[in-house]
């Protein structure tokens, strides 16, 4: 090797501050490695990966969903127990229903001909189609979480059946005891029917889809169709809900108080835990039910 400036040295390898080669004992490079002799320029420790007060580290965040739920299923509670006394008590709220009630009357009388639409979304509210609904619902769930091997494939599915068995019971009860009239009628008629507070068809048709919703979701692979099929059920439910008020079956504040009871008994299901894959065989097979753990 010549000693001028412009002379070719033989290259070195050169030990960065990242990277160091565990060459201890041998003659040829070891594997490259993040060095564990030099404090980090920043330090690990002092890293911290949420804010104060919050559970879960970075994202994904663990714990913030079942919070969130668990708001939703207050909030909806509490609501529902305002409306249901606002209408016992005839407060501020019946004023603005009669309100309401009058302006989707006048609308009515002058669109005729959406009657046959809203007859239609009405009907989605009767058992007879709300309940085979979400009982296909839950048998695909059942057997897309048993073959996925899941621990707990049952447990969503049976929240589901749970919420829809409780809905007749509820609304049935609730009516009894609170006997709102008719749509436009201050008191019940002799002979009629126990009352209208809160809607039956809502509940059904919100409890059916809803939970329907929350069982297939998680089977479908594609991020895109899964916001689709959320906004039509989101839709659907909504129609149902306005076309009973457009009928003429029930009151807004029907309507609306069916929303929040179905709010509440959905929230419970969705916090029903699907369970994880068991053993060597779950995890070969946990590709068959995409976010199932979730």
């Amino acid at each position: 090797m010549t000693t001028g400036d412009t002379a070719p040295a033989t290259p070195h390898c050169r030990h960065s501050s990242a990277l160091a080669h565990d060459s201890a004992g041998t003659q040829r490079f070891g594997t490259l490695r993040r060095s564990i002799d030099r404090s980090s320029q920043t330090p690990r420790a002092e890293r911290h990966g949420d804010r104060p007060g919050r559970l879960g580290t970075l994202p994904p965040v663990p714990g913030r969903p079942t919070f969130a739920l668990n708001l939703v299923l207050a909030v909806s509670l509490l609501l529902f127990a305002l409306i249901t006394w606002q209408v016992v008590a005839g407060g501020p709220l019946v004023d603005a229903d009669w309100w309401l009630l009058r302006r989707f009357q006048h609308a009515a009388a002058r669109h005729r001909g959406l009657h046959g639409v809203g007859q239609f979304f009405c009907d989605l509210g009767n058992a007879q189609i709300a309940v085979p609904l979400l009982a296909a619902a839950i048998g695909a769930s059942a057997w897309r979480g048993r073959r996925a091997g899941l621990s707990r494939w049952w447990a969503r599915p049976l929240a589901a059946a749970l919420a829809m068995a409780a809905v007749p019971l509820i609304v049935s009860v609730t009516k009894t005891l609170v006997a709102r009239p008719s749509p436009g009628h201050h008191r019940l008629g002799p002979g009629s029917y126990p009352g209208f507070f809160p809607s039956g068809h809502t509940a059904s048709a919100s409890v059916a889809l809803g939970a329907a919703a929350l069982l297939v979701l998680p089977l479908v692979r594609s991020s895109a169709l899964r916001r689709l099929l959320a906004a039509a059920v989101l839709l659907v439910v909504a129609a149902v809900g306005v076309s009973l008020v457009w009928c003429g079956y029930h009151w807004p504040l029907d309507v609306l108080g069916s929303w929040c009871l179905c709010a509440a008994l959905l929230s419970g299901v969705a916090m029903t835990p699907a369970g994880s894959t068991d053993g060597s065989a779950g995890q070969a097979r946990s590709t068959d039910l995409p976010g199932a753990d979730g």
